[in-house]
């Protein structure tokens, strides 16, 4: 069974009652397999019709679902002979984000990306994919490493924001976020980032400075929440809700405005609900991106990279 959003309820009665007809014998009075065929097609039509008028709020519900794929499903899906490399050299490990080699369809990469965590355990590990300063300076040495010797670098994104606590912002967080930020940009290999599902503030940002910035259809992607940008905005997190109408956070807005090149179909119920489809789906736009990257010298890519950033949000010309 699935964990059902709020949104979702009208399916969940439905989809109970399908699971206990498929654990019913036929006694021939029904036919059981008829049944549940009825069913099924009605439970898939309210689930096309939901997803087909998603509001912002409820992108936002999509996009943190707890079944959503994190970054080690993209990893075990996408990478063969991944070799993980830990800590950044200075002071930890930080296992909010991993990273490591492996080989993405026969072309070997640095991957990068944020882990939230899949169960309770998990996501304590994890730090529920919030990284401290430690995590974005593994990331750095790894992004170095890569440009070293040539490697595309690839990065999901997948955070609520950077940890905010003492102990991060006395190591430095604001410096760690922005010497990622600034590696980034330097880079002369390909970058490629994915935001998988949230990509929160400077957070996210410090690994998806990069060529081509690619979005899942129901993921996220803002300076701040939405319960945040209420409280500050209404003095209360209940309007989050009217701030991500205003945000302009989903991925269809963003490739409106430019903050993204690419945003990757789901399929119809969302990534939580079947994951395969959707990891092979944005396993062939990194593929796409990469072999269009590929064919630029250093000097292109980080040109194109400083060029695409320094011209968001500038205001259209007027007569």
């Amino acid at each position: 069974m699935h964990n059902f959003l709020d949104f979702e309820k009208p399916l969940s009665k439905l989809e109970a009652k399908i699971e206990d007809l498929r654990h019913l014998s036929d006694d021939g009075d029904i036919n059981i397999a008829d049944e549940v065929a009825k069913l099924q097609a009605k439970s898939d039509k309210i689930l096309k019709q939901l997803y087909s008028k998603l509001t912002p709020w409820q992108k936002v519900q999509v996009a943190r679902h707890p079944d959503r794929p994190h970054f080690s499903d993209y990893m075990e899906g996408l990478v063969e002979d991944f070799t993980p490399l830990a800590g950044d050299r200075a002071f930890a490990e930080d296992r909010a984000i991993i990273g490591g080699l492996g080989r993405f369809r026969g072309r070997t990469v640095m991957l990068i990306g944020h882990e939230k965590g899949a169960d309770t355990n998990t996501r304590m590990q994890h730090n529920f994919g919030m990284a401290r300063p430690e995590g974005y300076r593994k990331a750095i040495r790894l992004m170095k490493m890569a440009d070293h010797f040539g490697l595309p670098v690839l990065t999901l994104v997948d955070t609520p924001g950077a940890y905010p606590g003492v102990g991060a912002e006395e190591r430095g967080q604001a410096e760690a976020i922005a010497c990622s930020i600034e590696t980034c940009l330097g880079l002369k290999v390909p970058l490629v980032s994915a935001v998988i599902g949230e990509g929160g503030s400077g957070g996210a940002i410090a690994l998806a400075a990069a060529n081509k910035v690619l979005m899942l259809e129901n993921a996220i992607y803002s300076v701040i929440s939405p319960e945040g940008c209420a409280s500050i905005l209404w003095r209360s997190g209940d309007q989050a809700q009217d701030a991500a109408e205003a945000m302009k956070l989903t991925a269809q807005d963003l490739l409106e405005l430019g903050v993204a090149d690419v945003v990757v179909p789901e399929p119809v119920g969302a990534a939580h609900r079947f994951p395969v489809p959707a990891i092979a789906a944005l396993g062939d736009a990194v593929e796409e991106a990469l072999g269009e990257l590929m064919e630029l010298d250093p000097a292109a890519l980080r040109r194109q990279r400083h060029e695409k950033f320094l011209t968001m949000g500038e205001a259209e010309a007027t007569s």
